[in-house]
């Protein structure tokens, strides 16, 4: 799954366009590697998205296969750490 759909559809982030904008600007990473919105994400991977003031790495623990609910979005992935910047 493309990266902007996988953020989108897990809800780490609340719009696509957003999530290909932030991508786009060099602020996500798979496995510390920067990444455009068209990399593929996979079960395993670790991201790391840098927005506003906050980083968060999440890992990917499922890529869903149809439509999620919001509930559902939530076992997409596991929060590993999530600090905010002071500005």
């Amino acid at each position: 799954m493309r990266l902007d759909k996988y953020l989108k559809v897990s809800r780490l982030i609340k719009r696509r366009g957003l999530a290909n904008e932030i991508a786009g600007q060099g602020r996500v990473f798979i496995n510390d590697r920067q990444v455009k919105p068209s990399a593929t994400v996979k079960e395993g991977d670790k991201l790391r998205i840098e927005y506003y003031n906050k980083t968060l790495i999440a890992e990917i623990l499922r890529i869903p296969t149809g439509s999620v609910s919001i509930q559902e979005s939530k076992d997409l992935y596991k929060i590993i750490k999530e600090t905010w910047r002071e500005t």
